[in-house]
Order: C-alpha cells, then sequence, then structure tokens
C-alpha cells in the first residue's frame, strides 16, 4: 500500500473497462475482454497491471473501475482492494465519454472539484518511473484548469494510432514539459504518418486524459449539453435507493461518443489543451502481431508463444505466434509468420500480416448468428 508522501492529494485514477478486443479473437470475447487476460506472461491481466500502476499515485482507495454490468463481477475477483462503491456499472456501452463523465460527475457528487485521470484498462506499459513523473505533471497542469493528455513517443509511423500535434511549452510549475495541443489526427495513412514523424512535433496519442472534474464538466456542457444533463443526473442519483431507476431510465438515450470527439478536440481547438510527453513504452496490443513485440522470443526462430510453450511443435516454422489454449499440441510444419489461436471451442489461423483482419472474422460469425463464439 503506498504511502501519503507518494500518493497524489484529491487524484483519482479511472480505468474504463470496456471493448471486447475483437482483432484478439478467440482469445478475447465478448464475456471475457483482453483486459482480463494475462497477455504478457507476467502473471497479472491487463486491468491488474493498470491497477498495479496508477496505485502509488491515486492509492488504493482512489481507483475508480468504469465497466459493463456483465464484467464486473470479474473485475471484483481480479481487483479484490477495489472499493465496492468505485465499481460503476454501465447497463451499456455508451462509449469513452459516458464511461469517462459518469465517473466525473460522480466523483464531483461524493468528492466536490477533484482530479481525475483516465487510463485504459488494456494497455501495456513499461518504464513506471516515467509514467508517474509523466502524470504528475499532468495533474499539476490540470489544477491550472487544463485537459491534458499524455503522448506517446512515436517509434515508428504508424498508421494504427491517432497522433497528438505538440505546440509550446507554457512552462507551468510542476509541468516544466507540458506543451500546448495544435490538433488531434485520427490515423493517419502512411506518408502522413512519415511527415509527422519527420517534424518532430507529433506523438501518439493513447487515450490518456487528466483533468478536474469540472473543468471536463463544464466543457462536456458546452459541447454536448444533453449528454451532460444526463450524467449529473445519474451521478445525483448513484448513490442513493433511486440509481437503478433513474439509470435505467436515462443511460439508454445518452450518446454514444468518444471522449476525443465531445471534448478533447474542440477544447484543443480553443487552445484548452495541454499534453505532457510519456517517455515510457506503451503498447495497446491491438492484435496478435503487436502481442508478438510483448512476449519472449521461444527460440531462435523468433516464434512468439502465449501459454505453454511445451504444447507447441514447430517444424521448418519462424515467425510464428501461438496462443495453445485448449490443452492439446499445436503443430506447425513449413509454414512462417503464422498466427494460430486455439481455444476449446475456436480455432484461429491467419498470417501476421492479417492481423489487423481478425475483426473481420468476428463480423462474419455475427453475420452468420453464432453469438455464441462472440
Amino acid at each position: 500500500m503506498p504511502t501519503s508522501e507518494t500518493t497524489v492529494p484529491d487524484f483519482y485514477a479511472v480505468i474504463p473497462a470496456g471493448g471486447a478486443g475483437t482483432r484478439l479473437w478467440p482469445l478475447s470475447r465478448a464475456g471475457a475482454p483482453k483486459f482480463l487476460h494475462d497477455l504478457t506472461g507476467s502473471g497479472r491481466s491487463l486491468i491488474q497491471a493498470t491497477a498495479d500502476r496508477v496505485e502509488p499515485l491515486s492509492g488504493a482507495a482512489g481507483i475508480v473501475v468504469v465497466t459493463g454490468a456483465a464484467h464486473a463481477a470479474a473485475i471484483s475477483e481480479q481487483l479484490p482492494g477495489l472499493d465496492a462503491a468505485n465499481l460503476l456499472t454501465e447497463p451499456s456501452p455508451r462509449d469513452s465519454m459516458a464511461a469517462i463523465g459518469l465517473a466525473a460527475a460522480v466523483l464531483e457528487a461524493r468528492h466536490g472539484d477533484v482530479v481525475l485521470g483516465s487510463f485504459a484498462a488494456d494497455q501495456v506499459i513499461t518504464g513506471r518511473p516515467s509514467f508517474e513523473q509523466a502524470v504528475r505533471e499532468g495533474v499539476a497542469a490540470a489544477r491550472e484548469g487544463h485537459v491534458v493528455t499524455i503522448g506517446i513517443a512515436a517509434s515508428r509511423p504508424s498508421t494504427a494510432f491517432g497522433y497528438i500535434h505538440g505546440g509550446e511549452t507554457l512552462g507551468l510549475d510542476g509541468a516544466p514539459s507540458a506543451r500546448h495541443v495544435l490538433g488531434f489526427t485520427e490515423k493517419p495513412d502512411a506518408t502522413t504518418a512519415q511527415r509527422y514523424l519527420a517534424t518532430g512535433e507529433y506523438r501518439w496519442n493513447a487515450g490518456m486524459f487528466i483533468t478536474r472534474t469540472s473543468v471536463v464538466l463544464g466543457h462536456l456542457a458546452r459541447q454536448r449539453p444533453a449528454l451532460h444533463d444526463g450524467l449529473r443526473e445519474i451521478a445525483r442519483a448513484w448513490d442513493t435507493p433511486d440509481r437503478d431507476a433513474v439509470v435505467a431510465r436515462v443511460w439508454p438515450g445518452l450518446e454514444k461518443v468518444a471522449i476525443d470527439h465531445a471534448v478533447a478536440e474542440p477544447v484543443a481547438d480553443a487552445g484548452g489543451v495541454v499534453m505532457v510527453p510519456g517517455n515510457f513504452g506503451w503498447d495497446d496490443v491491438g492484435d496478435f502481431n503487436s502481442l508478438a513485440a510483448l512476449l519472449p522470443a521461444d527460440d531462435q526462430s523468433g516464434s512468439k508463444v502465449l501459454g505453454d510453450a511445451g504444447d507447441v511443435v514447430r517444424v521448418q516454422s519462424a515467425g510464428s505466434v501461438v496462443v495453445p489454449a485448449a490443452g492439446r499440441v499445436v503443430t506447425i510444419l513449413g509454414l512462417d509468420d503464422v498466427v494460430v489461436v486455439d481455444t476449446p471451442d475456436a480455432l484461429l489461423v491467419t498470417t501476421r500480416a492479417r492481423a489487423q483482419q481478425v475483426k473481420d472474422m468476428v463480423t462474419e460469425l455475427r453475420d452468420r448468428g453464432r453469438d455464441e463464439l462472440l
């Protein structure tokens, strides 16, 4: 348990835990999404690792998880130290603005105007001291009334991530590296991504936001007043016997929108968003090809195994990614750079080059009415 000297006063770490991770099917399913899995072989699931990472900053009592009702029991089991009152359940997914906005409104109703940081449950981060430094700078900038995002150093011109365009530094006490955000760009094409990296002014957008509750809710009231009013109404009833009735009435009508579109982008256009550079390792584990980079090589062939390597036999095969999760031996002969994910009820065989397209298989199964596999 962190001491009071290491935690940040009046800071709450919000962990949105949603999404099915369709590019990691059949390992990740709607009922057991990727944040509930140990995808790095560390012995901790992604959400457990996220909680481990933020607890030194917020303290155990300052961790808030927002998730779907279907995942509440599993999260409570994986995070036994989480205060039950800080597990906020959504009856249906309404995207990140509703999730983060709900947490902000509930926190403000309980504690007044505090600082929250939003950290997705399904990311892998290395270099914890650098992460903590970035968050502490972000909190200092947020206390000044800014919406703060953490920009990740781009190691390659990826077309799979969004980008943040950084401007001049602000010269803030406690946040010397904070700089204005000139704009956000969603997943650019390869030529644009290369141009971004050449300027040295762009960083990856990891979807991490730090802000005072009054600031984000104030922006939301101006940008999306109906969504703001609905979340405020739910928050007022959250800790009362009326919660279920109010949620059932209000939640289904809330706008489904990402925080990037609802707040970050329009507020950045008005000069109200700043970025703190995050000089730590980061990956969103978006597909099996990116998962490979997080796993140790099984042998000189460059192949990677998530699970018991003794259940995988390869002959004249290199660069494979194998998940032997069905309790039987997986054999690969004469195939390079393949992905084989073997689970008790579904088998995926594809190539690493097509890893991003695994979500199309989920769509096909849904179209065929095979919802029991999703």
